[in-house]
């Protein structure tokens, strides 16, 4: 089977090299910018896991002349729109287009175009992508859950799992993967509202007056919005929801919360703006959440101002 991996950034560059490492056919979509810094360092992973530098193929949109059998989709939630366009050409009608992005715009806009090719996922890993191209996994946290969107066994996603499940990038494969997706949605749009509106880490907001009252409302919020438009979520996954976002000490941050201490675009639409859209649609209004949403469109338009 040939994947196309849709980006070379800190998710693309981390999940499409462990898979090449693995013996897979792999190739990468990036823009020009982007192959030149790989044509000259590689793709610089350093990792628990191990460190190392990976040479791999890859194209930019112009050059694609085929289907591939796999599209993994790793862009940010912003840079999908202008994705889809690039990729389209290498999707063919047994395609399986397999995102790991956050939210779930992303399957609606994917659904609406390939209805029959999009599978569901939901990737765990801790990466970043800094300045000078090296890709750095922050902890040993690592799960890549996908599946049929109606959990269903199915042939093509049972060849998915054979392709990926021998790399190390904890693949495994879900009947309910649909739950999974807005499971993590809420982790981490509660992570995101919650470290990005008090610019601290989850031990530091803890440690605070209120901060665990604040941190629990805002993980009440986003729950009752998604019992409402989405699938509910486990109760063994709210156990520990609720642990990890009042953990005293703890260093966890949101993806977001990075991104702003490097002064870069966040996903605020994707992960929190949808969130509270979503809500008011069905007459729930979720106040703390709308807070950190209105806070960080403030720093979101500083940046494209810039």
């Amino acid at each position: 089977m040939r994947l196309l991996v849709i980006g070379a950034g800190s998710t693309g560059g981390y999940l499409g090299t462990r898979l090449a490492q693995a013996g897979r056919d792999v190739t990468f979509l990036v823009r020009p910018e982007r192959a030149a810094q790989i044509r000259e360092s590689g793709l610089r992973i350093i990792s628990p896991f191990g460190d190392t530098i990976f040479h791999p193929t890859f194209i930019t949109a112009e050059t694609i002349t085929k289907p591939y059998d796999i599209i993994l989709v790793t862009v940010k939630a912003f840079q999908l729109d202008a994705a889809l366009d690039a990729f389209s050409p290498a999707v063919g009608g047994n395609t399986m287009i397999l995102p790991v992005l956050n939210g779930m715009r992303h399957m609606d806009i994917l659904s609406e175009r390939f209805p029959h090719n999009v599978i569901g996922g939901a990737l765990r890993v801790m990466t970043v992508l800094e300045e000078d191209g090296r890709i750095i996994q922050l902890s040993l946290l690592q799960e890549l859950a996908y599946g049929e969107l109606d959990g269903s066994l199915t042939p093509r996603i049972q060849a998915l799992d054979a392709f990926l499940r021998s790399a190390q990038i904890g693949a495994r494969l879900s009947s309910c993967v649909r739950r999974e997706m807005w499971e993590k949605w809420i982790l981490l749009s509660a992570l995101g509202a919650v470290t990005c509106l008090m610019r601290g880490l989850i031990g530091e907001v803890e440690a605070c007056p209120e901060g665990k009252a604040f941190a629990l409302q805002i993980l009440d919020e986003i729950v009752a919005i998604v019992r409402a438009v989405g699938e509910a979520p486990s109760d063994n996954f709210l156990t520990a929801t609720r642990q990890q976002i009042i953990a005293k000490g703890s260093s966890v941050a949101s993806s977001m919360y990075r991104d702003i201490e490097r002064g870069r675009s966040i996903e605020v639409e994707e992960i929190i703006g949808d969130m509270v859209r979503r809500g008011k649609k069905v007459g729930i209004n979720a106040p703390l959440l709308s807070a950190a949403y209105a806070h960080l469109c403030i720093y979101q338009n500083r940046v494209k101002a810039a």
